[in-house]
């Protein structure tokens, strides 16, 4: 189990991230999250990824918004976290995400973001040198920036029923950027890898986390 650490951006804004993992470890994880903050689901997570010896930080980024938000999946909640995404900046997340990575200083990055996460995992290749490899799942915001250039190896994961992105937007993505290993789940809807959702689906999640973790341990060691 991890813990709950305070730490501070460039820009003198303080946050509080979710640590896990062992302090001696060699290789790390920034654990991106999707709009409805650090809650039990990414925590969960960020421990799934420190049980393999990983390092683990899951920045709490609404805290530039609001501090200490946890939200579930209801219809009013999805409509609370886009209103949270959409106070904050772009570049915001990035101070934030470069923060949790200069918390892991010293080890061999890897970064990993689910929902906006995702996205922002995409933005770790491409607007920051700080990972080694960046895995995306379901990240909506994806297609609208696929023409930014990779610093490292990404991989994507993306459920084929996903109402919110269309299988022409996975398509695009491919084509701008032919290097990026890109999975489709057959049937699979958004938010797949979240057993606390109703989309659901333990095989797809099951599939895509083990190509996760096999890739992480391919690229960091």
């Amino acid at each position: 189990m991890g813990h709950t650490f305070v730490m501070s951006a460039s820009d003198g804004h303080h946050f509080s991230a979710y640590v896990a993992g062992p302090a001696d470890a060699t290789k790390g994880i920034v654990l991106v999250q999707e709009i409805f903050g650090v809650n039990h689901h990414i925590r969960d997570m960020a421990d799934r990824f420190a049980a393999l010896g990983y390092a683990v930080v899951a920045p709490a980024l609404f805290d530039r918004v609001e501090h200490g938000v946890e939200l579930g999946y209801t219809a009013d909640d999805i409509a609370k976290g886009r209103d949270y995404r959409m106070k904050l900046s772009d570049a915001q997340v990035m101070l934030d995400i470069e923060a949790a990575a200069a918390h892991l200083s010293g080890k061999k990055l890897g970064i990993v973001g689910y929902c906006f996460g995702g996205t922002v995992s995409w933005w770790g290749s491409t607007r920051s040198k700080s990972f080694a490899a960046a895995s995306c799942w379901y990240g909506g915001g994806i297609a609208g920036t696929k023409d930014e250039s990779m610093s490292c190896p990404v991989q994507m994961h993306f459920g084929e029923m996903d109402a919110s992105i269309p299988m022409t937007d996975v398509d695009a993505i491919r084509a701008a950027q032919p290097k990026v290993e890109a999975y489709v789940y057959n049937g699979a809807g958004h938010g797949f890898g979240c057993d606390e959702r109703g989309s659901y689906s333990k095989p797809d999640y099951e599939l895509a986390q083990e190509r996760t973790v096999a890739f992480f341990a391919k690229h960091l060691g």
